[in-house]
């Protein structure tokens, strides 16, 4: 078990988590394996419950999935070519050299990436590849229900953001990344979401999170009637629309 502290966001709302989050897309896996020359073994490191290391079984032999929370590997999605760890993303049970690519799913801004970047240079295979990603809470394909998420995320909980949230809403771009860069087409998470799928998913972020513990009752019951206001703009609130999430890379090879 984890010894060190970590940013524990979504351990108390891990089932929630499991059931709301988005799916990365095929071709992110496609495009991953594809870096590497051999698709043998991967490390998706702070894997939560398992979304991306699901997707990477797909394409490699072997993924090893490790997260800090015990709360969250318990409930990772089951695969017979994953093992599920509770270690902690700079110090790992992962033998030197011993992997082909290490994979980072919307987590790189909570690590310690100075001791992460090491245990990666340390794990790698000589030409292995590191790959991070992250999304940004900006909802492709509807402008009310965008114009009402955006509000959500910068009034309603601004007070109860983290400080590393700033690093997703600058995709990354400023953060130290010493290795030899790779440059990945762009890519969207595209989602088929009832109002209820959308509401589920706000009340995972982290800062939604911190606002149910320091109010009492979540976030979203403030914009509620706005968010539905803003769906029925699109159709009926009863149907799924299609809405899009753009991601964001920092790729590079060791």
């Amino acid at each position: 078990m984890p010894t060190q502290t970590f940013a524990d966001c979504y351990s108390e709302r891990a089932e929630e988590y499991s059931r709301y989050r988005p799916r990365y897309p095929d071709l992110l896996f496609d495009r991953l394996a594809d870096l590497v020359p051999d698709a043998s073994v991967c490390w998706d490191c702070a894997t939560g419950n398992g979304q991306a290391a699901v997707g990477l079984a797909r394409r490699f032999a072997r993924v090893v999935a490790t997260d800090a929370s015990a709360e969250q590997i318990a409930r990772a999605f089951p695969h017979p070519r994953v093992e599920y760890r509770c270690e902690q993303a700079e110090a790992t049970s992962l033998p030197s050299a011993s992997v082909d690519l290490v994979s980072v799913a919307s987590a790189l801004h909570w690590l310690d990436r100075p001791a992460f970047y090491a245990e990666v240079r340390r794990v790698l295979r000589p030409g292995g590849v590191l790959a991070t990603w992250t999304y940004q809470t900006r909802v492709l394909g509807s402008a009310p229900v965008q114009a009402v998420v955006f509000d959500f995320g910068g009034r309603v909980l601004r007070p109860h953001t983290r400080p590393e949230l700033e690093h997703v809403h600058s995709a990354y771009r400023e953060l130290e990344f010493p290795f030899s860069e790779l440059v990945l087409p762009d890519l969207t998470i595209r989602v088929e979401w009832t109002l209820c799928d959308l509401v589920g998913w706000m009340d995972t972020w982290s800062a939604a999170v911190q606002f149910r513990k320091d109010a009492g009752h979540p976030a979203t019951d403030l914009l509620r009637g706005e968010l539905e206001a803003a769906w029925v703009l699109d159709g009926p609130p009863a149907e799924r629309r299609t809405l899009e999430l753009p991601l964001c890379f920092r790729v590079g090879r060791l």
